[in-house]
């Protein structure tokens, strides 16, 4: 099986000393390769080298919704220009979005409809970040017309939000959460959902599958997230991984892994 880790943080600290090590050991248990998004400017340049600096590896650029205090109108002048170089192995703009538990949201608003447009100006995938905002979520994209692709991350809500969002060209990240029982009602939504609306993910290092220790996650607990998620299903693991590989590649490219 071929896995694709379509989230994972790759680039931060935690990682540091071990990369090479994490990765050889989650490519002998399937991982062909993994996407790492950017959060703030001053670490977009480390997000690039890290994915350069090993096959497979692909990222993202842009603001994440805890850190836009930190940015200005410059910083998106300043994304725009990267962006339309079509640097490198960039295969999407994000991680961008709401967040209702951190921060004011009506913050937050502007900077999500500026890069949704962006990426609809230059025809870029987006990665969003909604936490107890899917409703939002989903008017923002509606407002702005949106109708490219996008992968939901870390999705934690009702089979009903995630529907409207997959009718509206999301793809709905799967991660540790569903491996934790208590997680019913995003387990219940990842059983109905239809499969080719789904992709994997990480998170990594953190959203920790049930058993890890919160901030130590890592790409090579994709097969478990994959392994219950067929148990979920009721579907082989080795039908499921086929699928989500090609939704993983409809999502960032055709040609990636």
């Amino acid at each position: 099986m071929k896995l694709v880790d379509a989230h994972c943080h790759f680039d931060f600290p935690f990682f540091d000393g071990r990369r090479d090590r994490e990765l050889d050991a989650a490519s002998g248990d399937g991982l062909a390769g993994l996407v790492i998004p950017g959060v703030r400017r001053p670490d977009w340049a480390r997000v690039r080298d890290t994915a350069l600096a090993h096959a497979g590896l692909y990222y993202c650029l842009g603001i994440h919704p805890w850190y836009v205090g930190e940015h200005s109108g410059q910083d998106l002048e300043i994304l725009e220009r990267a962006l339309r170089k079509r640097p490198e192995r960039c295969v999407a703009i994000g991680e961008c979005g709401l967040d209702r538990l951190h921060g004011n949201m009506s913050d937050q608003y502007p900077w999500f409809e500026a890069q949704i447009g962006l990426a609809s100006e230059l025809g870029f995938p987006l990665v969003i970040h909604s936490v107890r905002a899917h409703d939002e979520v989903h008017a923002m994209l509606r407002r702005t017309k949106w109708n490219g692709r996008a992968l939901l991350h870390g999705f934690s809500g009702s089979y009903q939000q995630a529907l409207k969002l997959v009718d509206l060209g999301c793809f709905i990240g799967v991660g540790g959460v569903i491996t934790h029982p208590r997680s019913s009602k995003t387990r219940d939504a990842v059983s109905r959902l239809p499969l080719e609306a789904l992709v994997l993910e990480t998170d990594a290092p953190d959203m920790a599958p049930e058993g890890v220790e919160p901030g130590a996650n890592s790409p090579l607990h994709l097969r478990r997230i994959l392994e219950c998620l067929s148990d979920i299903r009721g579907e082989s693991a080795e039908y499921v991984a086929s699928v989500v590989l090609s939704n993983t590649r409809l999502l960032y490219g055709e040609s990636l892994w």
